[in-house]
């Protein structure tokens, strides 16, 4: 699917030949190891600890208390690597970390750096931004030809994303790129890039993804459930409450500030509505969400279903599920029969299996 934020350029033949080149540079082009960074907030952030963190493994890095609305670290790297800022426990912003001065602008998110590889990164997201402002000009217009002209950009995005990625296929902004990609690949597409590109299994990440792609391949259509359970408080609730009883289950893994999520609450609520006490039960799981956003949210959405809160990424990691809303259909027995469906092939999914029930 061809999204707008992640709409990627047709280099030049200058930027091209600039990117491939820098896949082939080493860290031992810098004159030093020391890396200067300074992180802009307000001064209503004053007194709060900011933290760096490894992207890839979540390692803190360096930290530093906000002063006059700056927070300042000074260090020293010899390998580049992908840099996440905390401050307050709250994400705000990532950049590559590498040895160079770098600036990171909190409210706009703009990284400014003399570094070489945020150099090339920062060239590479402006002219993603120019892709992504023609793209938006045709989507809006009238144009006869707007078929064509969006399939042609989507055509220069993929053309161009791979070519970037071969060209920095050892280096951080390959890993950055590899992981862009691989979230949407299958199981058998993810693999078989680990066999051309070996060198992205080492990233914590990418094992990580790699485990849970195994496990969405094993709780794909024609798999038996998984069970898990949750406690909250003195109750455990397991999916083998739900699942596998003898009624068909539609299963909606979801959160509260997703809202694709949301959205899909009016699609489910319409087979609520049909289906409810006629052979197919319902059953919410709130994921990556704090308990008092999602009892909220049910409250305000009048989600009348069963529900089970503060799963957290329990059954996230044991269904290999990598983005939500994630709606799985289980028979009777507990097979699963359709997943990460959505609006009308999901009701078309559901309007298959109640018919087949009936028969």
């Amino acid at each position: 699917m061809f999204y707008n934020y992640r709409i990627v350029n047709l280099m030049s033949r200058l930027l091209t030949s600039i990117l491939a080149a820098a896949g082939i540079l080493s860290c031992s082009a810098a004159s030093s190891n020391n890396y200067n960074i300074k992180v802009n907030f307000t001064p209503d952030e004053d007194g709060l600890l900011l933290y760096m963190v490894n992207y890839d493994n979540g390692a803190k890095i360096d930290s530093a208390v906000v002063d006059n609305g700056i927070a300042e670290m000074n260090g020293s790297i010899s390998t580049p690597i992908m840099a996440q800022l905390v401050l307050d426990g709250n994400r705000a912003g990532s950049f590559i970390l590498e040895p160079a001065a770098i600036t990171v602008d909190t409210n706009t998110r703009k990284v400014t750096s003399d570094g070489m590889f945020n150099t090339q990164w920062d060239s590479y997201s402006n002219t993603l931004r120019s892709i992504a402002a023609e793209y938006q000009e045709i989507f809006k217009g009238n144009d006869p030809e707007k078929d064509a002209k969006l399939s042609a950009l989507e055509s220069r995005y993929n053309a161009s994303s791979d070519s970037m990625f071969r060209a920095n296929a050892n280096n951080i902004i390959g890993y950055r790129l590899f992981l862009d990609k691989a979230y949407e690949l299958t199981p058998e597409e993810f693999e078989s890039e680990l066999v051309k590109y070996p060198l992205m299994a080492d990233f914590t990440r990418v094992k990580k993804l790699r485990s849970s792609k195994a496990n969405e391949a094993s709780t794909s259509v024609g798999n038996k459930f998984k069970d898990f359970a949750i406690q909250n408080d003195s109750t455990v609730q397991r999916l083998s409450d739900y699942v596998g009883n003898g009624n068909w289950t539609l299963v909606d893994f979801w959160a509260s500030w997703c809202g694709p999520c949301i959205r899909e609450v009016e699609t489910i609520k319409s087979l609520y509505n049909k289906y409810n006490g006629k052979g197919l039960d319902f059953l919410g799981v709130a994921v990556w969400d704090e308990p008092e956003n999602s009892r909220k949210a049910i409250a305000d959405h009048k989600m009348p279903w069963p529900m089970i809160i503060n799963a957290q990424t329990i059954p996230t990691d044991l269904y290999g599920i990598a983005g939500i809303p994630c709606i799985i259909l289980f028979d009777p027995q507990g097979n699963i029969v359709s997943r990460g469906k959505q609006g009308a092939e999901l009701v078309a999914d559901v309007e298959e299996a109640m018919a087949a029930a009936q028969e």
